[in-house]
């Protein structure tokens, strides 16, 4: 357990947390939305400073990160716990539940991705911005060892944190689950602005790739796809963008997306972005990375391996296309 950081002390021994856009009022020894942030005696405290509740040496590719040095492997922690609660939540064993956990510190961390000659280290599973006080500190000692930082996250934080972590973080995956803000307050019990605002803050300092999580009748009719694409289009238009196959998990039971829609995404799409991809289907031609200007297959996978790579010095060989591949 350990003092939190961004709250406002209130009266009454209440207290604001100033971390993400819930902006919880918690009253002494009561929790915040996310479940791990406790006021104590008038103070806020991260209950899941270095508790980790899942730890795996993962291929980048399953983040999803396609573009930031494909083919390596890094160590990818998680704890329990979010900001958001999201009904077809495909990681909610974690998020939405109190897992156990195993104390793992960022000198301990730091180890670790060293024995296994990882990249650095990926914070995932569930919301790493919830981990913030563990994460900063990790961040700092991994960037320290030449090691590299990644999140995958909801985007659900506020500014002057993300600004304050956004210098030892390398490479982030920002789950935009909708361009509708009434998508996220039905489903999600969160907004979308704050994603929007994540992704064009942090696209300026890291690199960044974007999930979209597909959802039959929720957020795949074509006007949303097209705005969604558009507003990236606007910011970017090498930003790789991920449509991801939803199944039914937690709370949802609906059929899984049909191949038929993930596929019309991807060809909207690639009218106006570079890099596009279909995640959790096993058409294997939908995850590699083609030439912007010429089409040559450059980066060749199957599933999370990637069989060949032939991007040099980020461009194509056929044709020298520019090709945004961080680490090749």
């Amino acid at each position: 357990m350990k003092e939190a950081l961004y709250y406002q002390p209130l009266e009454d021994k209440h207290i604001k947390c100033r971390l993400c856009p819930q902006g919880c009022v918690i009253g002494e020894e009561k929790l915040g939305v996310c479940r791990v942030r406790k006021n104590i005696g008038g103070a806020l405290y991260s209950l899941i400073y270095a508790e980790v509740a899942s730890i795996a040496n993962d291929p980048i590719e399953k983040k999803p990160l396609y573009h930031f040095y494909p083919g390596n492997s890094i160590l990818s922690f998680g704890t329990y716990g979010c900001n958001l609660s999201c009904g077809f939540c495909q990681n909610w064993q974690l998020s939405q539940t109190t897992a156990p956990t195993q104390t793992i510190s960022p000198e301990v961390a730091v180890a670790l991705a060293r024995q296994h000659h990882s990249l650095g280290i990926a914070y995932t599973y569930n919301e790493p911005f919830i981990w913030y006080e563990y994460v900063l500190d990790t961040a700092r000692s991994i960037q320290a060892e030449g090691f590299k930082n990644v999140l995958v996250t909801n985007g659900e934080v506020n500014q002057a944190p993300l600004r304050e972590l956004l210098p030892y973080i390398d490479a982030m995956n920002i789950d935009l689950k909708s361009i509708n803000d009434a998508f996220y307050r039905k489903f999600c019990s969160g907004s979308v602005s704050p994603v929007l605002d994540t992704i064009q803050t942090a696209h300026e300092q890291c690199h960044i790739e974007i999930t979209n999580l597909i959802i039959p009748g929720l957020n795949d009719a074509e006007e949303e796809i097209v705005q969604l694409v558009d507003w990236l289009a606007d910011l970017r238009t090498d930003i790789p963008l991920h449509f991801s196959r939803y199944y039914p998990q937690y709370k949802f039971n609906q059929p899984a997306t049909p191949a038929a829609t993930l596929l019309k995404a991807r060809k909207l799409a690639r009218e106006k972005l570079k890099f596009v991809y279909i995640g959790n289907m096993t058409d294997g031609e939908y995850s590699n990375t083609f030439c912007p200007g010429c089409g040559e297959a450059l980066i060749i996978r199957d599933g999370y391996r990637v069989l060949n790579n032939l991007v040099k010095g980020g461009r194509c060989p056929e044709c020298d296309e520019q090709v945004s591949v961080v680490g090749s």
